[in-house]
């Protein structure tokens, strides 16, 4: 089965739209038609439903994703690897992060990966760091910047990049609460994720039930609304220190504190096995 193919229909299952698959893919969307037609006609099923409006995966082709992903991966891993032969290596990594995550850290591994292996492209995809370790585990990344559970997934590698403590933090006007008005003390808070689950852990070892005044997705949300003066947040203490917003707000003294972030890079150990992948895992020593 053609590479080619399989590129493309992974780039349209991943937008599911055609302008910008066909952007991703560097084909004409008439162009990307074709070829996903041509792939439905290898398999004999339709992998798509579409209409002017939309564009989904059928059942077939949520059948057909995973073995599209670990067939393109395993071409990859031998391409890759009968061109480590020559000393050269040519290819894709794709990675995942948040914001505050691709100027915090990828600056210098980037700069470093850049210069050593100038051949292979990075597909960056930025968002909520909570779905870091989920995109890396359903194959739709190679790597991703994420911080470290405390169980982690045996089919994972780690690699730490730093250490942030998690904190409370308010706006500048905002009073210190006590532990007597803790459950009146509006909350901004993760939907989900480390934070929310060490935050939630903080709150029944004191017998508190919190004031939930919001539930947003990702950091750099919370630290917005918090410098607006809405409630109570808490966040990695780098999320803060990256923010334009830093001036706004204040860390509170919270004891006991919680127990901080440990940020690394995870990617699947079977995937470490492409020297393309490998690469960039490398870089950090």
């Amino acid at each position: 089965m053609d590479s080619r193919l399989l590129r493309q229909f992974l780039n349209l299952a991943d937008a599911l739209h055609f302008g910008k698959a066909s952007e991703a893919s560097h084909v004409s969307p008439s162009a990307l038609s074709r070829s996903i037609r041509q792939l439905e006609a290898e398999v004999g099923v339709a992998l798509f439903a579409r209409n002017n409006r939309t564009v989904t995966l059928t059942h077939e082709g949520k059948l057909f994703l995973p073995y599209a992903r670990e067939a393109l991966a395993q071409w990859d891993a031998i391409r890759n690897t009968l061109m480590a032969e020559a000393d050269e290596l040519h290819g894709e990594v794709s990675m995942y992060c948040s914001v505050t995550a691709s100027y915090s850290f990828l600056f210098e591994i980037l700069s470093a990966f850049r210069r050593d292996h100038p051949h292979i492209e990075i597909k960056l995809h930025t968002g909520d760091p909570e779905l870091a370790i989920t995109r890396v585990l359903s194959g739709e990344e190679d790597i991703a910047i994420g911080a470290r559970p405390d169980v982690l997934a045996g089919a994972l590698a780690f690699r730490p990049i730093a250490t942030s403590p998690l904190v409370f933090i308010a706006s500048k006007d905002h009073p210190q609460p006590d532990s007597k008005n803790w459950a009146t003390t509006p909350m901004i808070l993760s939907e989900s994720g480390l934070a929310r689950s060490r935050l939630d852990a903080w709150f029944r070892a004191r017998g508190v039930q919190p004031s939930i005044y919001a539930q947003v997705a990702g950091n750099e949300a919370i630290v917005s609304m918090v410098s607006l003066g809405f409630g109570i947040g808490v966040v990695p203490r780098i999320v803060l220190d990256n923010s334009p917003l830093a001036a706004n707000i204040r860390i509170l003294n919270i004891q006991p504190r919680l127990k901080a972030y440990e940020v690394g890079l995870f990617a699947l150990k079977k995937k470490l096995r492409n020297p393309v992948v490998n690469a960039f895992w490398s870089q950090l020593q």
